[in-house]
């Protein structure tokens, strides 16, 4: 991957709109041109970082969920920040509304969407995506009355529908942050419920 500068970030930064940013610095900037770039600090063994790092799987995975029928935003460039091993890339947004933001702001028609919800996580098992990060905030409502995702560097490929264990995990997931974000009053049981329908439906 090509290196970008330091002037060349701050550029970005001066004329773009910071979205997302942690104790590090910025995290997701909204470019002037309308894509977004997604900057990676990752944790992991500065090595492997090297061998395949974060901005390249962000890549890779939107890909190969693209092939599989899930709609994710199309990734036009990834790159290394300057020489500190700090990946990055710039992407087209998927156009949609989180659920989150939907069910925060429009109750009774994000209830409404459960039975189809639960139909596109049934979906990606059945294709074998395990989305760890499966959370509110991850995925869209798209324009086109479909559901998208738009972070899924953690997301993995079984290569085969998952198992009870790692469906039974999955929705886990989903439980602990709903409590972390001390999200109330959301219809888990009817999702799970409408999961469990689905499946019956299609087997």
């Amino acid at each position: 991957m090509r290196i970008v500068t330091a002037n060349q970030l701050q550029d970005w930064l001066d004329q773009g709109v910071v979205l997302e940013k942690d104790s590090h610095g910025p995290k997701v900037v909204r470019l002037a041109s309308g894509d977004l770039l997604k900057i990676f600090r990752s944790r992991r063994n500065p090595l492997l970082e090297r061998l395949l790092p974060a901005a390249r799987r962000f890549h890779n995975n939107s890909e190969r969920l693209n092939k599989l029928g899930i709609a994710t935003p199309k990734v036009h460039d990834t790159f290394w920040l300057a020489r500190n091993s700090i990946s990055a890339c710039v992407y087209a947004p998927l156009q949609g509304t989180p659920l989150d933001s939907l069910f925060s702001s429009a109750r009774g028609e994000f209830n409404a969407l459960v039975p189809e919800l639960a139909t596109y996580i049934l979906l990606m098992h059945r294709r074998g995506i395990y989305f760890r990060s499966l959370h509110l905030g991850n995925i869209l409502r798209t324009p086109d009355a479909s559901f998208g995702l738009i972070d899924f560097l953690d997301i993995r490929f079984k290569g085969r529908p998952l198992g009870t264990m790692l469906v039974r995990r999955n929705f886990e997931h989903l439980r602990r942050y709903l409590q972390r974000r001390n999200v109330e009053n959301f219809p888990l049981d009817e999702l799970l419920l409408a999961y469990a329908e689905a499946s019956k439906a299609s087997s």
